[in-house]
Order: structure tokens, then sequence, then C-alpha cells
């Protein structure tokens, strides 16, 4: 079985959405049997490479808030990061253009190190002092998840590296009805929308298993937090 997962680095429920989905798959009794890929959604898609703004300004700005209540939003996000196990900064983190990022998961998607890349640029934007919108910081990321840090250098270097695939995964979402991520599709017969509880992904992989195969994508979990496509995302309630 093939689980499909549209997600942006900016995103902090995709980072959240990954774990809890990675805490189901582990109680799925055939997780053996299911192929996890990883497909592109830029959350900012018209913000200009290198044009960077610290996230409590840039919430500060798409909410109409003042800073401390950008501030406040952020802790709420950063409580469901930590209550997954999940390292998640408050101050300092920046907001970008995520293509690039996207091209070099590509990259590493044809050398079978994908996860190993997404996993290492979720942790350095939520978690580390590290900014994932500096090219040297991505390509040191790259090598970590055992990538050739001159192969990764030269995919950024060339805009049109994995541009194509980019926008095809982009394409395939909208085909898809997906307009706020993360975005889980379960072998093309399932989706799930949002960062849902683990169960809600142990129930949907089990569902998916039982009743292959099926037809049309049928939506399951109700609503759950998301980032959509205009680069807002939801924040919990206390």
């Amino acid at each position: 079985m093939r689980v499909e997962i549209w997600s942006d680095i900016a995103c902090p429920w995709c980072y959240i959405g990954k774990a809890r989905f990675e805490k189901g798959l582990a109680e799925f009794a055939h997780r053996d049997e299911v192929e996890v890929v990883h497909r592109s959604f830029e959350l900012d898609p018209s913000r200009v490479k290198g044009d960077t703004a610290l996230v409590i300004d840039m919430l500060a700005e798409k909410y109409g808030r003042s800073r401390e209540e950008a501030a406040a939003m952020e802790a709420n996000v950063a409580a469901n990061a930590q209550s997954e196990g999940l390292g998640y900064r408050t101050e300092g983190r920046d907001h970008g253009n995520t293509f690039d990022i996207h091209r070099l998961l590509h990259l590493a998607k044809a050398r079978g190190r994908q996860d190993e890349l997404l996993t290492l640029a979720y942790r350095a934007n939520f978690a580390e002092e590290r900014s994932v919108f500096d090219d040297e910081v991505l390509i040191a990321l790259a090598e970590e998840a055992g990538l050739d840090a001159d192969e990764a250098r030269a995919v950024l270097a060339d805009p049109e590296a994995y541009a194509d695939d980019v926008r095809t995964d982009e394409r395939e979402a909208a085909e898809l009805g997906a307009n706020a991520v993360p975005f889980f599709v379960l072998d093309r017969r399932y989706g799930i929308s949002g960062g849902q509880p683990t169960e809600v992904f142990v129930q949907a992989l089990e569902q998916a298993w039982k009743d292959r195969p099926a037809t049309a994508l049928t939506t399951v979990g109700g609503d759950a937090a998301a980032c959509d496509t205009d680069g807002a995302c939801d924040v919990p309630r206390d």
C-alpha cells in the first residue's frame, strides 16, 4: 500500500502530522508493506527566494495581531509539538520560500534518502538554530541525510533541476482537492487532511488495507489543524 503525504517544511502541522502518522504506522500490522512517499506543496509560492521574515512578525502581519499575540499563537503550536516529543523553538525562526527545499527533497527521493532529509529539515526549521532558507544549511542537511554535497549544491545552483517534479506534485494536489496541508492519501483511495490524532491514522490504514481495491477518493477523519494555500496555519485555542 502506498501513502502519499503532501506537506511543506514551513508548515508546523506538517511537522506534527508526520510524527503522529509515523506513530500510527508503527501500530499498523502491515507497516512493512507500506510505501511512504512525500509530495511537494508550497504554502507561500509567491515569496521571492531570499525574502525571509521572522515567523513571529509574519504571523502578526498575516493575522493582524500584536507580536505578543503572535508569540502566544506560536506557544500553543509548540505545546502540540512537544506533546508528540518534538522540539519546537518559538523565538528566532524564519519564514521564506520553500521551492528549493522541495527540489532538494526530490533529489533525495531519487537517491532513496527522502525521509531522512525531510526529517532533518523539519528538525532544523522547528527545533534548531539553523535556517532552511540558507543554501549552505540545505547542503549540510543533504550531506547529513546521506546525499552527495556537490550534487546537492549543483541542484540548488540550477533553478530548473527537479522543478517540474515539484510542480507535478502541486498540480496533483490540486486535482485531488487538497487546499491545505498536511494531506495524506492512501492508495489514491482515502484522503486525510490535517494533523489528525494518531488513532485516526491507525483506523485509516486498517480501513484502506481491508477495503482494497476501491475506486473514488474517500475522506476520513474530521476537521484537524492544517496550513492552507494562503499560508495560514490553524492555531489551537486554550
